[in-house]
This record gives C-alpha cells, structure tokens and sequence, in this order.
C-alpha cells in the first residue's frame, strides 16, 4: 500500500470511529452521577447525525427573585406638637399682708395664765366667725383639754400643738395640722405661704414652745406662695399674754403689732421643754397650720 493510501484509510478509520462514538453517545440515557464529557460534547454539537433527534440539555428555569409586596405609602411627618410656654412669674415684688383689718374685735387675752393655747384657738375660731372672744368660751375649750391631749403631744398631760389642732377641728374648722421646720426662715415662710393660700390665721410656738402666738398676717419681699426663697421680715401677731408683762420675755404687744425679724429671733425659738424629750420637735420650730381654705375674706 502507498503511503498517502494508508494515510486516507487511516484517516477514514478515525472518523468512522469519532462517528460511532458520537451515535453512541446520542442513544444512551445519562449517568445519574452526571453528564459525562462525551455527553457533554453531545449536548452542545449543533448537529447531530441523521435520524437521530439532537439531546437539548434540561432547560432550568431561570431563579425569578421572589416579589415583595409593596410597602405601605409613608405617611407624612407628623409635626411634634408644640410645646406649651410656661406662664412667666409676676414680678418679685414686697408684700403686707393682714387677714383683718380689725384685730382688736378678735383678740382674746388668755384668763388664766396657763390658758394660752385655749385663748390661741378661741381667736382662731373667731376670725372664722366659729366663736366669740368671752371669757365663758375659753374656759369651755379649756375644759376640754382632756379630749385632745395625749403624752406624745404634752409629757405634762397639757396643751401641746396637736391638741390645739385638734380643738379647732372640734370647733368645726378643718384642716389644721402640726408642721415642724429646721430653720426660722423656713417656719415663718411656710407659715406665711399657709396664710396667704388659705385665708385663715397661723399659730406659732414661741418661748421654746412654752407659749403660743396667732399669726395674723406678714410682710416679705416677695409673695412666699410664688417665690420659694421668699423672705419674711415679720409677722403681724396676736398675744394672748397681753397686757401681761413676762419677767423672762418683757411686756407683750397689743394685737395686731408686727413683730419684725429682730422680734422673731428674740421670741420664735426652737423648741426645747424641761418636761421631757419631744424627738420630732427639739431643736426645731413649730406652727400649727391650715392646709384647707378658709373664706375669701375675714371680717375686720
């Protein structure tokens, strides 16, 4: 045989095989393990030999992302509301203040000389038009001492400021209450925010709270109901000692007198009694207050 004769046979010999391979491979079902390469080369010739349907690769279906459902439309901003403006203080101005233009028509000078307390809540009860200033109704709200005191209140078995509370609660006015305080300036502030908030009269336990003062009205350089660092120059006080003159504190004013800061120090003393200890009260000042309030205006 000639070369170039056995270089075509040969030649024809490896076609006739890559045939044979390639009909093969079109007529047998795919390896579950995979495609293998000659499937692969299946799957993309563009042509395959007659007769045979060409093997189309398994279409997959392309990954559709999933459809999110429309987000509700915003609403518009809500605007924050506005913020409310603080009503500016008054004008820090001083005070006098007096709950009666009259104090004489509702003194009542103590008829014994250990009746202060009962003479103290007879003026109350007669600036609230609850009582008169006669002798005969102190001693009846003397007498009654025993209702209202307790050990706790007075180591004696007296009068001491939660009877006097009581007795004026008795007596039909309300809302009267024992308040202790650590400084003078504070007592006689609170005092005066009590006064000016109710309309009714303040009691304070003077003398160490041997004694008792109606408080009738003050002076301050501001209004202590506004103003917390108010300060009280005096108070406008009703004495039931007078006309008496005390050998330890002198000779007492007439009703109605101010009694200035000078006064306060020398007579609204911390409260220190030799009948006992009083562990709220020693060292510390002493009112009997109203909370409740009382008329809009007292008779003068």
């Amino acid at each position: 045989m000639k070369p170039e004769r056995g270089a075509l046979v040969s030649a024809l010999v490896l076609v006739a095989a890559i045939a044979g391979v390639v009909t093969a491979g079109v007529g047998l079902p795919r390896a579950s393990a995979g495609p293998s390469p000659a499937a692969t080369l299946v799957a993309i010739a563009p042509v395959s030999p007659a007769g045979q349907s060409p093997t189309v690769p398994p279409t997959v279906p392309p990954t559709v992302p999933p459809t999110l459902a429309p987000s509700a439309p915003r609403s518009p901003a809500t605007a924050s509301p506005a913020m409310p403006t603080s009503t500016p203080l008054p004008a820090r101005v001083a005070v006098d203040v007096r709950l009666v233009a009259d104090p004489v028509a509702n003194f009542a000078s103590e008829a014994h000389k250990d009746w202060c307390s009962p003479a103290t809540v007879q003026m109350v009860l007669a600036m609230r038009q609850r009582a008169d200033t006669s002798v005969a109704f102190q001693a009846a709200v003397a007498g009654r001492v025993g209702e209202w005191s307790t050990v706790a209140d007075s180591r004696n078995s007296g009068w001491g400021p939660t009877a006097i509370a009581s007795a004026i609660t008795a007596y039909g006015v309300g809302g009267y209450t024992v308040t202790v305080y650590q400084t003078r300036a504070g007592a006689l502030r609170g005092a005066a925010a009590a006064l000016s908030r109710t309309g009714s009269p303040v009691i304070l336990l003077v003398w160490r709270g041997a004694h008792a003062w109606v408080m009738n009205g003050y002076r301050a350089d501001a209004d202590p109901t506004v103003f917390a660092d108010a300060t009280v120059g005096g108070a406008y006080i009703m004495d039931p000692w007078y006309p008496r003159v005390s050998m330890i504190w002198g000779r007492s004013d007439g009703p109605g007198v101010f009694q200035d800061s000078a006064e306060m120090v020398r007579n609204f003393l911390p409260w220190a009694r030799p009948e006992g200890l009083y562990p709220e009260r020693d060292g510390r000042y002493v009112i009997v207050a109203p909370t409740l309030p009382g008329p809009s205006s007292l008779p003068g």
